[in-house]
């Protein structure tokens, strides 16, 4: 999909359409672009917001769950974004999350979809095999329900991120941070309509880890999607833009 990526106040991030603002947050190795279905659908409705998370840039910010937070918080200052809807995937969902905690007077709901903050079982907790195409194409192929969905494309993409040395041990560094970042005794401060949309097949973060959530938000509702794994968006992207799109409606998000 084409965007126009804008780089400013030391920011990079995609800004499409107009409406209420939905604020999209990827994983530890996602992109951009493993949110295009529903920047492409979502556009005609909403003002998307996607930041580009430095999780490989060393100099931008330390390699923590809390830095990356608080880099959250402060593009959403530069846009001064309020009654904004935050969608995180995977360590995108850990620092909405965050993000929730210490800014809730500028959120109206948020989506998350295999989220960590809780439990987390992934690539990125100790060194992978560098060099060996076949190991990485598997562990990435094993994200999601179908292997096909790991593109050639994104498996080219993961494979030069592990086999660069500082990137390799900065993505180690914070998927490590992330697993031992557990926010059980913090979530019953998050009051806002929280929607959890699951892969019903996800290994990285199992249903269980999706009913717990449901357990500890005090205001959460639980969708589970069939053939799905641990990234909804990229997987099922027309049911998890129904079902998002139904939550928002009813939450009395897009009357406002």
């Amino acid at each position: 999909m084409e965007y126009n990526l804008v780089r400013e106040n030391g920011f990079e991030y995609i800004e499409e359409g107009q409406g209420p603002t939905l604020l999209l947050l990827h994983g530890l190795f996602g992109a951009l672009s493993n949110w295009n279905e529903v920047l492409r659908e979502c556009s005609k409705e909403y003002r998307v917001l996607i930041p580009l998370i430095p999780i490989y840039q060393p100099t931008r910010v330390e390699a923590s769950v809390n830095a990356l937070a608080d880099f959250v918080g402060r593009f959403a200052a530069f846009k001064n974004l309020t009654d904004t809807i935050v969608v995180g995937n995977s360590l995108g969902g850990h620092l909405a999350l965050i993000f929730a905690l210490e800014h809730q007077e500028r959120l109206k709901a948020m989506v998350l979809t295999g989220s960590s903050g809780l439990f987390e079982s992934g690539m990125g907790s100790t060194f992978p095999k560098r060099g060996d195409y076949q190991y990485v194409k598997d562990r990435v192929g094993y994200t999601f329900y179908s292997p096909s969905t790991a593109t050639k494309d994104l498996v080219d993409e993961v494979f030069d991120i592990i086999n660069d040395t500082g990137k390799a041990l900065r993505i180690i560094k914070i998927a490590r941070a992330a697993q031992t970042h557990n926010m059980r005794k913090e979530l019953s401060q998050i009051h806002i309509p929280v929607l959890l949309i699951w892969g019903l097949n996800d290994n990285i973060t199992p249903p269980h880890v999706a009913y717990e959530f449901q357990s500890l938000l005090p205001n959460s509702e639980l969708r589970f999607i069939d053939k799905c794994s641990h990234a909804a968006m990229m997987e099922q992207p027309k049911e998890f833009i129904q079902l998002m799109k139904q939550f928002l409606n009813k939450t009395a998000v897009l009357k406002a």
